[in-house]
């Protein structure tokens, strides 16, 4: 598939802010299956100092100082991006065992696994525990295929909690979401990362967007398409693999990838320090991705 993705955010603020900096996370990025073909981000007010830069995981990170004065920021990305499905989607029965796969994890050198095992520690939003342990095993057996299991770990987490866009905020607890069951898409991927993680598996977040496809007969809205997150966990033999517990599936074509990180913090789409502005500002997302 080929993709044309806009995403706008806007902050209007009370009052006006004098100077300010910020991070943004917006553009596609290269993966094993997906090439991000062009991007611009445009930012208004205009900017005294930019720089783009290649960050530690690899994505591609906007350092952005606005020093006029302004009531209203508006960042603008523009992106077009070629997506296929992800190669081992009808193999995960294929994959070693659970008991295979830990073994490897402590005793193979290769380097792409001991990368991948930085991603069993905890991270600044994502701890593990022995609850969120003991909610994963059931899904987990030495004897069978790692990646049927996590697709089951996957399968209960879409089965089992309520997607809430109103019970949780970015500050939400992962053991308040295990509590309540229920959450938006970023608590699902932390849950489901947190739950890999406690049993000693390498589990990182993905940030990105998804199509939505609108029922029958009715057109799609511009700007009705949202961010979105899921998890990529790494296998010995299949490298790494991305599953969607908000859907209940692998991610495919419709899966457009921004960033990978420890955890949302890492990948925060905007992010930064304002001098000024008053109270709260009003913030507004529009997120637009068109089949090409």
């Amino acid at each position: 598939m080929r993709y044309k993705i806009k995403h706008i955010t806007t902050y209007k603020y009370a009052d006006r802010v004098s100077h300010c900096y910020n991070l943004a996370y917006m553009t596609p990025r290269h993966t094993d299956r997906q090439k991000c073909e062009k991007s611009k981000l445009s930012i208004t007010p205009l900017v005294a100092n930019t720089t783009k830069r290649i960050d530690y995981f690899g994505n591609t990170s906007y350092h952005f100082e606005i020093l006029r004065s302004h009531k209203e920021l508006t960042i603008s990305c523009e992106s077009f991006v070629q997506t296929e499905l992800q190669p081992c989607r009808t193999q995960l029965s294929k994959s070693l065992t659970c008991a295979e796969t830990k073994a490897a994890l402590n005793t193979n050198t290769d380097a792409n696994l001991v990368l991948a095992k930085e991603y069993i520690l905890d991270s600044s939003m994502i701890g593990v525990s022995d609850e969120l342990r003991a909610y994963a095993q059931p899904s987990f057996s030495d004897d069978k295929p790692f990646l049927d299991c996590v697709m089951d770990l996957t399968s209960r987490i879409f089965k089992e909690f309520s997607y809430s866009p109103e019970s949780t905020t970015i500050a939400t607890p992962l053991s308040e979401v295990l509590e309540k069951k229920q959450g938006v898409c970023q608590d699902f991927a932390h849950l489901q990362i947190a739950c890999l993680r406690a049993l000693g598996y390498p589990a990182k977040y993905v940030s990105g967007y998804l199509e939505t496809i609108p029922p029958p007969g009715q057109e799609k809205l511009i700007g009705a398409d949202a961010t979105h997150a899921w998890v990529s966990v790494y296998s010995v033999n299949e490298g790494w693999v991305e599953f969607d517990p908000t859907n209940n599936c692998l991610a495919g074509e419709h899966h457009i990838v921004t960033a990978f990180g420890r955890d949302y913090f890492d990948v925060t789409p905007l992010r930064g320090v304002i001098f000024g502005g008053g109270k709260t500002p009003i913030l507004s997302v529009s997120v637009d991705v068109a089949r090409v």
